[in-house]
């Protein structure tokens, strides 16, 4: 298959099957945001933030969003433009760029929707890793425009799948700094 194609599957027919997908298994879940009250506390003063997760919880982030005004960064490359097209069935803005090429345009984007109220959220370890390891980006973010990172991460209990009376359960959990 040309590359052409492959790429035009990957941007056009991709996007929406993972939409989707994601979509059924959310049928599946059930969510409980846990440890949230600070974060809508702000939300209600008009307060917006930096969400982090690690870049191996990306899966079933967009649940996470409950405000609805949000905007991820992510990566210029060919995968990041699939993960762009799933976010905006979730009616998710993104922001294209990264930290590590030292983009002052996908800074200045980020900065700028965080004046506009937008909540922005970034892979403090990105997508090279190394993996669990906070890069310097996230924080200089926070200093410039003096917003708290609001780390997040999702858990599952329950794993006996596909038995019929039983649900797996994701819990969101939200650490304000």
């Amino acid at each position: 298959m040309s590359r052409r194609i492959k790429g035009l599957i990957m941007v056009n027919v991709l996007p929406p099957l993972i939409f989707l997908f994601l979509t059924l298994l959310r049928i599946t879940l059930r969510i409980r945001h846990i440890n949230n009250e600070n974060v809508i506390d702000g939300w209600k003063k008009g307060e917006n933030y930096i969400f982090c997760f690690w870049h191996g919880r990306l899966l079933m982030m967009p649940y996470a969003n409950v405000r609805g005004k949000g905007k991820v960064l992510i990566s210029r490359h060919r995968d990041g433009e699939l993960i762009a097209r799933v976010m905006g069935f979730f009616r998710l803005g993104s922001i294209r760029g990264s930290f590590r090429k030292g983009t002052v345009s996908s800074i200045r984007e980020i900065m700028n929707d965080l004046r506009q109220g937008y909540d922005v959220a970034i892979t403090p370890d990105g997508p090279k890793g190394p993996r669990y390891k906070v890069k310097d980006g996230i924080v200089e973010l926070a200093k410039l425009t003096g917003k708290s990172i609001v780390p997040i991460t999702y858990g599952a209990s329950k794993k006996k799948l596909f038995i019929p009376g039983t649900t797996l359960s994701f819990r969101f959990h939200f650490q304000k700094c």
